[in-house]
């Protein structure tokens, strides 16, 4: 069935469009061709961005997978829904105690199922309960944990069992997904296909390259990724700070998702679903390479860190007809907005979670229409807090020092902390105000870690208040 007629039987139906929600673990906005990275190759993903929306300045609002994954598919912040670090294995996720850590909330894909649409999950859920489907979902294929020790020989859960994948991850996960669209053509779905890669971290670099594009890379020094002496706050990963087989391995993996997405996008044309389906590419956080002398994500330093390697994530919007081609947006976004904003797209807005999202809808600039923002986005990381303007980064800690501010604008890689000098010292103090100020308005006692709160999942600064340690570190 060819595009045009699939979308006229769609519209003589009344369906809803369709989504498909690609998420990526551990990837930054520099790594796409979309986003100026001439190394790595991804054309596929910068489709994405040239049949559709390019967010230059999308942020992640915390520095790990399984806060900002609750984040997306909630819209609120780690200090609303209680999920402020990653979850170890076991446990939660697969132990004799596991249940869905975000069940008490009206989540993107509650929200869609309750309007209709058939949900699946294809890849990497890490937010518990993992052996069952969560959230309305009824095709669920995922992991039993959350970190990625390769992506090979791994463990998956299919129909409730754990089993033993031998074959490339990141290829399971799309051939699902590839499944569930063709099985679902005829009604709404939502496809949430969260790759597990490329990750870059750990064991899954270590791992020799298996996938096409070993070839390619051999011998690539990929100048993208900076080298640098390590920052001495970098508390793990310095073995890749300056090691090309580290890159060729990412570089690898991004390229193995970009074919993944290229199925993906291939199965919706031939089965005429392009016109009639939202595909939203975005990653849970951002990942230095070299950048500044770190290698991996905010819980990858000690303080705990907030600079923009670890926040920033590509965002990349599609639905033909809808959204114009090519357009550019530099609205300041974060993940905690874009779960109310697809909502709104899709046509279910008023469906407000409680408590309410700080979310804001970016769904009229999608349609090419006015919209006044306010471009600032806020993060938090257990006792690290912040937030970034066009032009600042302010950042608070408890517990612990220092406080740091950063001028963006002069210093784009956040190496001179401006924290309490002379010349700052009034914006220093609105911004302040200002982060506290949003916390104040949207956090929820029971999980305000700086107000007394407590923790869904363990806590890398568990020490530090007073919280006894339960993640595997």
């Amino acid at each position: 069935m060819g595009t045009a007629a699939g979308a006229a039987m769609a519209a003589q139906r009344g369906q809803r469009p369709n989504l498909v929600l690609i998420l990526t673990d551990n990837q930054g906005a520099w790594t796409l061709g979309c986003y100026g990275n001439r190394d790595i190759r991804t054309p596929n993903i910068d489709r994405l961005a040239s049949e559709g929306m390019r967010f230059t300045r999308a942020f992640a609002c915390n520095g790990v997978c399984s806060p900002t994954r609750a984040s997306l598919l909630t819209g609120l912040m780690p200090s609303q829904h209680g999920v402020h670090c990653y979850f170890a294995a076991g446990g939660v996720q697969a132990g004799p105690g596991a249940y869905n850590t975000i069940g008490e909330f009206r989540t993107l894909p509650r929200i869609l199922t309750e309007a209709g649409y058939v949900a699946g999950l294809s890849g990497k859920w890490h937010l518990g309960g993992n052996l069952r489907p969560q959230e309305g979902f009824t095709d669920w294929i995922t992991k039993p944990h959350g970190n990625s020790a390769g992506f090979y020989d791994q463990e998956v859960v299919e129909d409730g069992v754990i089993r033993n994948e031998p074959g490339y991850l990141t290829d399971l996960w799309t051939e699902h997904g590839v499944r569930f669209i063709e099985k679902n053509r005829d009604r709404p779905f939502f496809l949430y296909l969260a790759y597990n890669g490329p990750y870059g971290l750990g064991g899954a670099v270590k791992e020799p390259v298996r996938n096409r594009h070993a070839a390619f890379y051999a011998g690539k020094e990929l100048p993208s990724m900076p080298r640098d002496k390590a920052h001495p706050w970098l508390f793990q990963n310095r073995e890749f700070v300056n090691s090309v087989e580290a890159r060729r391995k990412y570089a690898a993996e991004i390229s193995g998702v970009d074919d993944g997405v290229g199925r993906i996008l291939e199965t919706l044309r031939r089965n005429g679903l392009e016109q009639n389906t939202l595909v939203v590419f975005l990653a849970d956080q951002g990942l230095a390479c070299g950048h500044s002398g770190f290698w991996g994500m905010g819980d990858h330093t000690r303080p705990l860190t907030a600079f923009d390697w670890g926040m920033s994530i590509p965002l990349l919007v599609r639905h033909p007809g809808r959204i114009a081609a090519g357009s550019l947006t530099d609205r300041m976004v974060s993940t905690y907005d874009v779960m109310p904003s697809l909502v709104d797209h899709l046509g279910l807005g008023g469906m407000a979670p409680e408590p309410v999202s700080p979310g804001r809808s970016f769904a009229p600039q999608l349609a090419g229409c006015p919209m006044e923002w306010d471009n600032r986005v806020f993060y938090e990381f257990e006792n690290v807090r912040a937030m970034r303007t066009e032009r600042y980064k302010y950042i608070e800690r408890i517990h612990e020092e220092p406080n740091e501010m950063y001028d963006l604008s002069n210093d784009p890689g956040e190496r001179v902390n401006l924290y309490n000098r002379t010349k700052v010292r009034t914006v220093q103090s609105d911004l302040a105000a200002q982060l506290r100020t949003f916390f104040a308005r949207h956090a929820v006692a029971k999980w305000d870690l700086w107000n007394g709160g407590r923790s869904k999942s363990g806590l890398i600064t568990a020490p530090l208040f007073g919280i006894e340690q339960k993640v595997r570190l």
